[in-house]
């Protein structure tokens, strides 16, 4: 096995334990958590994070900037350029860290605009200013970690992030239902962040223990610091447009819905994201990986990688959003009880946005690896104030559906025409209609599917564990049958039963110890 399958086999099989047990823990603390405090919280906690995301804007994107301009360096084993990327970025983030506190703290009086709820939520400042703390201290360890990503590593961070998350989980599950406190559950939260960011930088440091020594400076030696800079204000525009693509719904739901709504809809987006990981996981893990093939090999190879990728997210993309439709209110049902349930509209809507989320992964892997975001910044920024006028109006007329519909409709007349015409173009030196045409045609295969489940499980009547667990592995059985079989000849099928057998050898070794 070469060292770069060998490093996605492993990243792969990490985030595959990461997100197996991840997901058990978050199903257990958020029925906890809604049987303690309540919707309103939960829809609190959704605020806040888009909130927050929208302030960290302040980064620039400054990450995917830094993890791109790692792999040249360390592709020549260039430990002195290297350790001065890491001190000019050590410097760039210290003050993006003071700026984000700054832009936080000023935010504060206007919290009760955007917070829509019956009742007042008392000491609603001190609840925000924890997450803020959270967001904040991850900046001052992020310049580390994400050499190790760029160096195809990241299984050294999941690890750490894995034993934190259980951690975490735990003690907050105790303090619920010990004292249903809420400032006790964020302040373990803090504390977690905290211990997960100081052992990921002192796991970067012992790989690369040059980056603690030298002390050089990016400038006359290195003439990269101007491309940096012109390309963090390029990512600037991305990194914004992609905030408010993603982080704005919750405000948007809170202000014309209600604070409570986005509690009820963040269950479905939890259960949408949970199996949009098994892909993203797979997906991640290569990301280094392709920037490799894009620096190193011809046009037609990484073609052969993307064609590959592109059927890998087809069989995904078919599984994933046939289970999302058919189960989630059937789930949820089970889970939470009536009081929870979305209309299926809504269920579709988020069906949409999950699907273009999955089916667009190899095109993103591509763009973050070449650094194609330069050139769409601006395809990205129309797409985004598309989203938010969309939201607004949708939100009035239709309600929940119609904000998260303005979505997959903002994506569709935005960029997601535009990147696969230049990606062809420049990488591929091919016609890009052709990929248009195939996106289509799984598009109907999926509306085929899915509307054949929902025929034959008309009269079935979920009524328990047992029941949602027969219509849930019965679903998913044929609808891998169904897409493995329709891309079974693709060099997507033959990747996926070679990754997985990668992924069970490195996680046969890491359970022997070996």
């Amino acid at each position: 096995m070469s060292g770069r399958a060998k490093n996605s086999a492993h990243n792969a099989a990490m985030g595959f334990i990461y997100h197996f047990s991840g997901t058990l823990l978050s199903f257990v603390s958020r029925t906890i958590f809604i049987s303690t405090l309540g919707k309103e919280y939960l829809g609190l906690n959704g605020i806040f994070s888009d909130v927050l995301s929208l302030l960290s804007m302040a980064d620039l994107g400054f990450s995917t900037a830094m993890a791109y301009s790692f792999y040249k360096p360390l592709a020549d084993k260039d430990e002195e350029k290297i350790a001065s990327l890491i001190a000019f970025y050590k410097k760039i983030y210290n003050v993006i860290a003071m700026v984000v506190l700054g832009l936080g703290l000023l935010c504060i009086p206007f919290l009760k605009f955007i917070i829509n709820t019956q009742e007042d939520i008392p000491y609603l400042e001190v609840y925000y200013l924890f997450a803020l703390s959270n967001v904040v201290l991850s900046y001052l360890f992020v310049y580390k970690t994400t050499l190790l990503t760029a160096d195809q590593k990241d299984y050294k961070v999941v690890k750490i992030r894995n034993i934190m998350q259980w951690v975490r989980t735990i003690l907050r599950i105790i303090v619920l239902l010990v004292w249903k406190n809420y400032i006790i559950y964020l302040a373990i939260g803090t504390a977690t962040v905290l211990i997960n960011n100081f052992a990921a930088s002192s796991a970067a440091e012992k790989e690369y223990p040059y980056i603690k020594n030298i002390k050089g400076k990016i400038g006359e030696e290195f003439d990269i610091k101007k491309k940096i800079v012109e390309n963090m204000k390029s990512v600037f525009i991305y990194k914004a447009s992609g905030t408010l693509f993603n982080a704005t719904d919750n405000v948007i739901i809170s202000k014309i819905i209600s604070t409570s709504a986005v509690g009820v809809y963040s269950n479905y987006l939890l259960l949408s994201s949970k199996l949009l990981l098994f892909i993203q996981i797979i997906f991640s893990s290569m990301t280094a990986s392709i920037g490799n093939v894009i620096a190193k090999d011809s046009s037609k190879k990484r073609f052969e990688v993307f064609e590959a990728l592109q059927s890998i997210s087809f069989i995904f993309c078919g599984i994933i959003a046939t289970l999302f439709c058919v189960m989630a209110n059937d789930v949820i049902r089970i889970w939470l009880g009536d009081s929870f349930l979305l209309s299926k509209t809504v269920v579709i809507a988020i069906t949409g946005n999950t699907y273009l989320s999955c089916v667009l992964l190899p095109l993103w892997t591509y763009r973050d690896a070449s650094g194609l975001y330069l050139k769409t910044k601006y395809a990205m920024l129309f797409g985004a104030i598309e989203n938010v006028v969309l939201s607004i109006v949708l939100g009035h007329f239709i309600g929940l559906a119609g904000i998260i519909f303005a979505s997959a409709i903002s994506r569709i007349t935005s960029y997601c025409w535009y990147e696969p015409k230049l990606l062809f173009k420049e990488y591929f030196e091919k016609d890009y209609k052709p990929y248009y045409f195939s996106i289509l045609k799984h598009i109907l295969l999926l509306t085929i599917v899915i509307a054949a489940f929902e025929f034959c499980w008309s009269k079935y009547d979920v009524n328990g564990i047992v029941s949602l667990f027969i219509k849930g592995i019965t679903t998913g059985m044929l609808s891998c049958f169904i897409f493995f079989m329709a891309f079974r000849n693709t060099d997507g099928a033959k990747t996926i039963i070679y990754k997985a057998k990668q992924a069970l050898q490195a996680i046969k070794k890491k359970i022997s110890g070996k």
